[in-house]
């Protein structure tokens, strides 16, 4: 009468949720994207600038040219379930990547629960990039001594598929 036991290195869990919203010019827009970020996540977020100059665009390197926010823990949690329940609690197969990440996009921020529409705001899109993670992925990004995951250790995408399925109850289509 022995239980098989899963290995506890295998759990997969939420490391982190992160909004973006690229907008490709400075201004005022920033900052209307800044207070539409934070309608939606409760937290300040930091401006992204260009990382080089684009003539063609009028975009010079250094100019602030979008806005996003890194949620982490158990608020990543609930701002995921509203986020979802904004896309009809569906995620699509092919927005999965080979190593367990998901993201997806809404067209119109107001669409998320929780979030009213604000005339001095307006409606804005934004993308959501979703990192799953198991113990010991700190390997990667610790300072000393890097290594990479082992391939048995990497989320596949049917494991990503199957956390989302059994944590917030979506449907794959």
């Amino acid at each position: 009468m022995s239980q098989t036991q899963e290995n506890p290195m295998k759990k997969i869990s939420l490391e982190k949720v992160v909004l973006n919203m690229g907008l490709g010019r400075s201004g005022d827009v920033i900052e209307i994207a800044k207070k539409a970020l934070q309608q939606i996540s409760g937290k300040s977020p930091n401006s992204r600038e260009a990382k080089e100059t684009q003539r063609d665009w009028g975009i010079r390197k250094g100019e602030p040219i979008g806005v996003a926010i890194t949620i982490r823990g158990q608020e990543a949690r609930d701002l995921l379930k509203r986020l979802l329940e904004a896309k009809g609690n569906q995620v699509k197969q092919k927005s999965f990547d080979n190593f367990g990440n998901y993201s997806f996009g809404i067209n119109e921020h107001i669409d998320i629960p929780g979030v009213k529409y604000d005339p001095k705001i307006g409606i804005l899109g934004l993308g959501i990039s979703v990192t799953l993670t198991r113990p010991g992925y700190g390997i990667r990004t610790r300072s000393k001594h890097k290594a990479r995951v082992g391939k048995n250790h990497i989320i596949k995408p049917e494991e990503a598929k199957d956390y989302l399925i059994k944590e917030f109850g979506v449907t794959v289509v």
